[in-house]
């Protein structure tokens, strides 16, 4: 098969023979190239059809297909490989009973001979708050590939899951120090998980700052404030009402690095992790998180670093370093571990939730800047600081920190096709 460098050097000395103009030689120089790749492609079909049959049912002249072009059956073979790893490691696994029990059993006598226990969350924590994750078999990327459709509800609906309380008291129990989340629903905040005990990596879809007054000022909201949002473009359309200055939301979309002091509190990750001696990670793929160095403890010796406990129904590229790998959902490992501390379960309680203290109220100006809709009030009344217009129930997701994803995505998978 002629390389595309061979090619030119045949083409340009045709060229050269017949005297015609360079315009003539780039036109004939695409279409060699043309019917190279078209030439290629009837090959990597033929090879590939080969290779589908037993060794034992191939004809001679198959056989005589793969000598012909070894090289195109190596890749077509390490394509296949990296395909079966690649299936392997998306299938969700799980422990049995018995297996998930004895783990739960070692997770809990680890954290209570601990001294200082990180927790670090992904969105496998949400998927019971009807919260998409994105690798599992029905997350947002994984629907992409397969060119569906992605539907959600308003994602300010959800509520704080099991796990997410679980959490919350087992800080309260002084067992976990520290929080660490790439999620941005806020539903560790809205859990009663203090402040300063939380670092949300990506943001948090709730809060709004003004980077302009100092030190940076907050405001929390009872909606999504994403609604106009997107990459490199933060801007909320809101002003600050002591400085005037435009309020930016706090989300770290996928190409951003995150300066934010608060609510990320990278400072509080890094310190908590330096100090960790059990890290437990739940429902996070940690394909982000492990390209963080510092929450891992790398500058230790290995014999130094904290024990992992990873809670996941996939794969995960930190397997192979974890003290024990749990493969459960995160409310059923969760709900065991509890019962097996003998701390009592807790619920998650909306007139608890301190969202509702920590939220600024719009002005009176800013009452439709927005059409999200407001979390209804402990009282249970339903209040509305925009019209949503009769949205209903189930809708494409559109705008904001987890649209925005999305549509990018979808748009990266029309071009593909």
């Amino acid at each position: 098969m002629a390389s595309s460098s061979q090619l030119r050097c045949n083409v340009m000395a045709e060229v050269a023979d017949t005297g015609v103009s360079s315009r003539a030689e780039r036109k004939a120089l695409e279409k060699a190239r043309i019917l190279q790749r078209e030439s290629e492609r009837k090959i990597f079909r033929l090879v590939g059809r080969v290779l589908k049959k037993p060794e034992a049912e191939r004809s001679e002249e198959e056989a005589a297909v793969l000598l012909l072009h070894t090289d195109t059956a190596k890749e077509l073979s390490r394509r296949h490989v990296r395909s079966r790893v690649l299936k392997r490691k998306q299938e969700e696994v799980y422990d049995d009973a018995e297996g998930l029990q004895n783990k739960v059993r070692q997770l809990a006598v680890a954290i209570k001979q601990a001294h200082h226990v990180v927790v670090y969350t992904g969105a496998g924590i949400s998927t019971a708050a009807s919260i998409p994750d994105y690798r599992g078999p029905n997350g947002v990327w994984t629907q992409l590939q397969k060119g569906r459709i992605v539907n959600s509800s308003d994602l300010s609906k959800a509520e704080p899951t099991l796990t997410h309380m679980c959490i919350r008291m087992l800080h309260k129990e002084k067992m976990v120090n520290h929080v660490v989340s790439q999620n941005c629903d806020g539903l560790h905040m809205r859990s009663g998980l203090p402040r300063n005990a939380l670092s949300e990596l990506h943001g948090n879809m709730f809060i709004e700052v003004c980077t302009s007054c100092s030190p940076v000022r907050e405001c929390v909201r009872l909606f999504d404030v994403t609604e106009r949002t997107s990459l490199h473009r933060h801007g909320t359309g809101r002003r600050c009402s002591q400085c005037s200055g435009e309020l930016r939301d706090t989300i770290v979309h996928f190409g951003e690095r995150g300066t934010l002091e608060q609510p990320l509190n990278w400072r509080g990750a890094a310190d908590a992790a330096e100090r960790a001696d059990v890290i437990l990670c739940l429902g996070s793929s940690l394909k982000v998180l492990k390209k963080y160095a510092c929450l891992w403890g790398m500058n230790r010796p290995a014999s130094k670093r904290p024990k992992l406990y990873i809670v996941n129904l996939q794969w995960t590229p930190k397997d192979d370093l974890a003290t024990v790998k749990i493969n459960g959902k995160c409310d059923d490992v969760m709900s065991l571990l509890m019962e097996e501390l003998d701390i009592q379960m807790p619920v998650y309680d909306r007139a608890d939730d301190p969202i509702f203290t920590l939220a600024t109220p719009l002005r009176p100006e800013e009452v439709d800047s927005h059409t999200r809709e407001v979390i209804a009030p402990p009282d249970g009344e339903q209040e509305f600081s925009a019209d949503t217009g009769g949205q209903e129930e189930d809708t494409a997701v559109q705008g904001g920190w987890f649209g925005r994803g999305y549509n990018k995505g979808r748009k990266k998978k029309k071009k593909a096709t």
